[in-house]
């Protein structure tokens, strides 16, 4: 090769040149490029890993081999007066000539289109190394998948029987016929992460309305002491089972720490249901009560609401009831003798 601008060389029946005023390296008369593998290769691995993550990258490697096997397996097979096995025994040398490692074609068995290769320091493998990986990479294997695949016109995959980062002297891959393929392998893994991302907000979801329940619950119903041995509970809403025995449970257990000798119940927010849950909700509470020493007192009771509980068979006469929270309070402190002066 002399040094001049342009510089044509062949080594092992391929040809290599270049252009250098052009920027220009050809690689059997096509435009190549070189690049350091445990430097700039190295980079433009790591970065993809980086934003995509390790499966992803993985999955885009795989899918980028074998994909540009495709093209290389359809350029072989549409070689002239050459056969299968001429066209796989052409490849290693090709490859190698390049700088991709030692290739070699250890078995072949034409009419099941199932072949064994031994791929021995790959560029590949040079940068996984670099990367202190431990697991055989998917771009050569697929790579060569998508070879045979383009060479006999028939879906070919592969699986790595031996791995060089693993500790084997060479990577040996088996290549079969298979209903696997690069679409299916990118669908499966879409569905894993929108699996994966589903599951997250519902646990998402799932904490925050935990939260927001207890939330609901110390604010709905809270125990107010608004004078010695009086309690006031506001009921707020609409009460389902585990709202009511919530409610019913947290009252229950204050009454006694602040002393209640009467439980005023203020209805003025409730909703009205048409089911009565109501109405045997605020009677198990009196009830209840009444078994610690503690007298409920009804307040707020529109006539709606008063109208559904009548229906519903609710005994008013048990409990003394007044129209607002002010007149119920003045009750419950004369039966004790006390006034508001």
């Amino acid at each position: 090769m002399t040094e001049s601008s342009n510089s044509n060389i062949e080594v092992g029946g391929l040809k290599f040149g270049w252009n250098i005023e052009q920027g220009q390296f050809l690689f059997e008369g096509e435009d190549a490029v070189l690049f350091w593998i445990s430097s700039a290769m190295r980079t433009f691995f790591d970065t993809i890993e980086e934003i995509s993550g390790e499966e992803s990258a993985s999955l885009v490697l795989e899918a980028t081999g074998y994909r540009q096997g495709l093209v290389v397996g359809d350029y072989f097979r549409n070689m002239k007066n050459v056969s299968h096995r001429e066209a796989a025994d052409l490849i290693p040398s090709t490859y190698a000539s390049a700088g991709w490692g030692k290739a070699s074609i250890l078995e072949m068995d034409e009419t099941k289109r199932q072949i064994k290769v031994r791929l021995q320091d790959s560029w590949e493998y040079k940068i996984n190394k670099a990367q202190g990986k431990s697991k055989a990479g998917t771009y050569l294997p697929a790579h060569y998948a998508g070879i045979y695949t383009g060479l006999f016109g028939e879906n070919i995959w592969y699986r790595v029987v031996e791995s060089q980062l693993e500790g084997a002297e060479a990577d040996l891959v088996e290549y079969f016929p298979s209903d696997i393929t690069i679409n299916k392998n990118i669908h499966e893994l879409t569905r894993k992460k929108e699996s994966t991302e589903i599951q997250r907000l519902e646990i998402m979801v799932e904490k925050q309305t935990a939260e927001l329940k207890n939330l609901v619950s110390e604010l709905s119903s809270p125990i107010i002491p608004v004078l010695e041995g009086i309690v006031v509970v506001p009921l707020v809403g609409r009460y389902d089972n585990s709202r009511s025995n919530e409610m019913i449970e947290k009252t229950l257990n204050s009454l006694p720490k602040n002393g209640a000798r009467f439980l005023v119940v203020d209805m003025t927010g409730l909703h009205l249901d048409e089911d009565n849950y109501t109405a045997h909700m605020v009677e198990k509470l009196g009830s209840a009560a009444s078994l610690i020493g503690t007298e409920m007192i009804l307040v707020g009771i529109s006539a709606e609401l008063g109208a559904l509980m009548t229906n519903s068979g609710f005994g008013f006469s048990k409990y003394q009831c007044f129209h607002t929270l002010q007149h119920g309070i003045y009750h419950a402190l004369a039966q004790d003798g006390r006034k508001i002066i």
